[in-house]
């Protein structure tokens, strides 16, 4: 199938590295790897920080007009005219004005991949936005959550047959050739936290993690922190006024994303608290390289990393329990070493790109026996 893919929160090309652009990018790859053919249908972001009337009505004018276009290239059929139209992570703040449109008016199925939620928006400022999110919901012919928590909140608008499971992927392969190479290093446990500086859940993440530090003061450890972005001055704050400036922490910037697989091959374990997080992209790239890591017990983040087997979880945002597990670690290398042992072989049989091209390319089929369907009953 040739498949039109529109990301309302962030495009596939966006400048700015995130989880949430990564997604979507090994969406392409999956879809690719299954055969199917891809292109961007469109690049207009829905996405909005706050609630925001005026904003919102010229993005709403602008989502309307794509679609006219759209529709009018593609309406007369040709090679690009696609068979399918996918959109990747929906929600009130990121709706999706276009591929339930175009869907429709080609007479296509439309899919989405990853989307939630939250019943108390259903009033107040971003009430609107739900009401589409839901709109959107309803016209799909298949929808795939990422994490159990989504999918129970999507049962109540996406029936059983419509509704799937996605498991969070990335293509494993680099990172496994970067931990083939990886010589044990001497001295101190290497640390790695992989996160944008951003204010909100994001500092809030790095302050966690510089509490939880603090109180491993006198343990042989050493901390490299990837990563760059607007919060950087309160992030390099949180550690220094806890005692934690100088050679025990190395802030290495931003890194481009085909950096990343040398990065994990230089660490021991990563440290993560992730604060308010779905499920946490650096998750699966650590454990595809071999590493253990400490995280958050919260949302999907217990689905991607097993608890006590390929790494340790601690109550989100509790800095004594996050230095526990992180001390648990830094006294048994055995463990580590058994438990990267099972994250690389946990991402490699349940969240690597081979299997989520499957998986994927189900869900396709599904929609489109699902679109048959509801034609014919008139929906």
């Amino acid at each position: 199938m040739h498949v039109a893919l529109y990301a309302p929160m962030k495009p596939p090309d966006d400048p700015r590295p995130s989880g949430d652009r990564q997604a979507v990018r090994m969406i392409l790859a999956a879809l690719a790897r299954a055969g199917h053919s891809t292109e961007v249908a469109s690049r207009l972001v829905s996405w909005l920080p706050a609630p925001d009337p005026a904003a919102d009505a010229g993005l709403r004018t602008e989502a309307t007009a794509e679609v006219e276009t759209l529709v009018e290239r593609w309406r007369t059929g040709g090679a690009d005219r696609p068979d399918l139209f996918l959109t990747y992570h929906l929600y009130h703040r990121a709706p999706d004005r276009i591929g339930p449109a175009v869907a429709a008016r080609l007479g296509i199925p439309f899919v989405v991949i990853e989307a939630s939620r939250a019943l108390k928006r259903a009033v107040g400022p971003w009430a609107e936005r739900f009401r589409e999110v839901d709109a959107a919901l309803a016209a799909a012919d298949a929808v795939a959550a990422i994490h159990a928590e989504d999918a129970e909140g999507l049962a109540a608008m996406v029936d059983a047959p419509r509704l799937h499971r996605l498991a969070p992927f990335l293509d494993a392969a680099p990172f496994r050739k970067a931990a083939a190479g990886r010589v044990s290093p001497s001295g101190p446990m290497q640390l790695l936290a992989v996160g944008m500086m951003r204010p909100g859940d994001k500092a809030r993440s790095y302050a966690v993690l510089a509490e939880a530090l603090a109180r491993l003061g006198d343990r042989p450890w050493h901390l490299s922190i990837v990563g760059d972005g607007p919060a950087r001055p309160e992030v390099e704050a949180a550690f220094a006024t806890r005692g934690l400036a100088g050679d025990r922490i190395t802030f290495r910037g931003a890194r481009a994303s085909e950096a990343m697989p040398a990065v994990y091959a230089d660490a021991d374990v990563l440290v993560w608290p992730a604060i308010n997080e779905a499920y946490g992209f650096v998750f699966l790239e650590a454990q595809a390289a071999g590493l253990p890591v400490v995280g958050a017990r919260r949302g999907g983040v217990p689905e991607i990393v097993r608890d006590g087997e390929t790494g340790l979880l601690a109550p989100e945002g509790d800095a004594a329990a996050f230095a526990e597990c992180i001390a648990t670690l830094l006294s048994d290398p055995s463990a580590r070493a058994r438990m990267g042992a099972a994250a690389a072989d946990h991402i490699a049989t349940r969240h690597d790109l081979p299997v989520a091209a499957r998986s994927l390319d189900a869900i396709l089929a599904a929609a489109v026996v699902s679109r048959n369907e509801r034609s014919r009953c008139g929906r």
